[in-house]
């Protein structure tokens, strides 16, 4: 997904995506969001979400680590915060331009439901997008009703995600040694086979 560099508006670490999207929906910003995951801060990691915004409302969502789009990119980023996110303006054209791709398309509340588990906002959105007339893409008139579709558990998914939970045991085991090494502990760690 090639994105325009649009204006900064905001760069923030929070604990939860959803904080940021109700900043969007209440500025009703046109642009996008790039939401970097705990995870790939820890881990130095070019996993990124992006989700780009129609006065204030979801359109597309993109995962660059996996190359998904759509509700499949909402499910890699649905992980437990903090989350880096930075927020860009783009104007009415370029974003026209950004929505031109059907297959990365989400349900205007789903983002809220799934990244952020915030129903109450992803109400506010479908409210939003209703009177907007920004329709849901086909196959998701659940969505565009209100009718939430199974919601899944941010913590749960990560912990079913082994190879990721992996990954970070093992970065902290090699900061740790690094530590012990520079601290003169290098002798003192047990191994792990006592």
């Amino acid at each position: 997904m090639k994105l325009p560099r649009g204006q900064l508006v905001r760069s923030r670490v929070v604990s939860n995506p959803g904080t940021s999207m109700a900043t969007m929906l209440d500025r009703e910003l046109t642009g996008y969001a790039l939401l970097e995951p705990q995870e790939a801060l820890l881990l130095d990691a070019d996993e990124r979400g992006v989700l780009t915004f129609e006065d204030g409302v979801p359109v597309l969502a993109y995962h660059t680590g996996t190359d998904r789009g759509g509700v499949e990119a909402l499910a890699d980023l649905a992980v437990p915060g903090p989350y880096s996110v930075d927020v860009f303006e783009l104007s009415a054209a370029d974003v026209d331009d950004l929505h031109d791709t059907p297959d990365l398309t989400v349900p205007p509340g789903m983002p809220a439901e799934r990244v952020a588990g915030d129903p109450e906002l992803a109400a506010r959105t479908r409210e939003r997008a209703r009177s907007l007339g920004l329709d849901a893409p086909a196959g998701a008139a659940a969505d565009a009703s209100g009718a939430s579709q199974e919601q899944e558990d941010p913590v749960a998914t990560f912990l079913e995600n082994g190879e990721k939970i992996d990954a970070i045991r093992e970065q902290a085991r090699e900061e740790a040694e690094q530590r012990a090494r520079e601290w003169g502990l290098a002798g003192e760690l047990a191994d792990g086979a006592d």
